[in-house]
């Protein structure tokens, strides 16, 4: 995600934190700075804060760890002002585990709350829930409490939050995955709009919640179309044949000239017939600005990318050019550059398919 910082690596999972997540903590300090007017209860505030996502990380964490148990490797994980966001590779296919791994997360935030509130009956020190307030009041007791409302809150049938996909893991069980997506998706965007609704009179921050749960939902439910849409169609009916190449030795003005002259943006390197790298338009521009366009092709372009084979089924081929946060895919035959598949043409190819249904439903119906 733009605009994060590596804070450092658990389990082999990186750890982001994101630019905007400052603002949250300049906000928390000089709250409690112009409450109190005291430094340490400022510093005190911020520890509070930084405490509550350590917990959102550690749920995170549950969502990562109990998905690598079905092989399901977790990219990073990014904390914003908002909470936390684990990005898996994708989703289980079986509902059962795609179950196990959305309730991890709130399980984790249920373990935590029940060690504090151990801890605070072992040493004496608990304090009636009336006497905390979001600034008041014992450390442990307050996070205790805020463990607890984030394993309620993240629970609420509000898709793609985790009690949403609770949610379309039963449904999935009982009926389509496609439909049980859009039954799911469709009540998290009800869910959506009541927060929203509320957030208007009571707490503005509801509709950051609103919103992020409005197009979450929606990208939920397009991305799972898209899935269904693309399986059981092998790679060569949506590759594309006419494209144009560059060789090691070509200078970056070549790469431009190309770029100007078509729609081609990203071009993979051959030599000697076999594909030796890929050159993208971001990794020319950048070069550009800091080589010149005299500069060789071969100190730019990507030497690892991702290969597929012409007869290989779409669906799994596409989710490996996401996984890696690629642009272009190369299609081989016998060690031989035969098409490309990217983002664009995968798009378009989907947008025809679906014409293509709706004219043929028409015809149907005309009958």
């Amino acid at each position: 995600m733009r605009w994060s910082w590596k804070l450092g690596e658990v389990a082999g999972i990186g750890i982001y934190m994101h630019a905007t997540f400052l603002i949250l903590i300049g906000w928390v300090a000089l709250s409690h700075w112009n409450e109190a007017h005291s430094l340490s209860i400022a510093v005190a505030g911020v520890g509070f804060v930084l405490a509550l996502f350590g917990c959102v990380l550690l749920h995170e964490l549950g969502h990562a760890l109990t998905a690598r148990r079905y092989g399901i490797k977790t990219r990073d994980i990014t904390l914003l002002p908002i909470g936390g966001v684990a990005r898996l590779e994708r989703m289980p296919d079986d509902p059962r585990q795609e179950l196990w791994v959305a309730l991890a997360g709130p399980a984790v935030n249920v373990v935590i709350a029940a060690v504090l509130y151990g801890w605070l009956q072992a040493t004496g020190t608990w304090q009636p829930l009336d006497q905390l307030s979001v600034t008041g009041g014992s450390f442990v007791a307050r996070l205790m409490v805020v463990n607890v409302f984030l394993a309620g809150f993240n629970m609420l049938p509000a898709f793609p939050m985790d009690g949403g996909r609770v949610v379309r893991a039963v449904l999935a069980t009982r009926m389509e995955y496609v439909r049980a997506t859009q039954i799911a998706g469709s009540l998290g965007q009800g869910m959506a709009f009541f927060f929203g609704f509320v957030g208007l009179f009571a707490n503005p921050f509801l509709l950051f919640i609103a919103l992020f749960v409005w197009i979450g939902a929606a990208q939920e439910m397009s991305m799972v179309q898209m899935k269904s849409a693309l399986g059981g169609i092998p790679v060569r009916r949506a590759m594309l044949t006419e494209f144009r190449t560059l060789s090691p030795g070509d200078p970056l003005a070549r790469a431009v000239e190309l770029i100007l002259a078509g729609s081609q943006q990203d071009f993979p390197v051959v030599e000697n017939g076999g594909v030796v790298g890929v050159l993208t338009r971001e990794d020319c521009v950048r070069a550009l600005a800091h080589r010149g366009q005299e500069s060789p092709v071969r100190e730019v372009m990507r030497r690892e990318f991702e290969v597929a084979d012409p007869s290989e089924m779409l669906e799994p081929a596409f989710q490996r050019l996401q996984s890696r946060d690629g642009r272009v895919l190369v299609v081989t035959r016998g060690g031989q550059l035969v098409g490309l598949v990217t983002m664009d043409n995968v798009g378009e190819f989907l947008m025809i398919q679906a014409a293509l249904a709706e004219s043929r439903g028409r015809g149907a119906a005309a009958k």
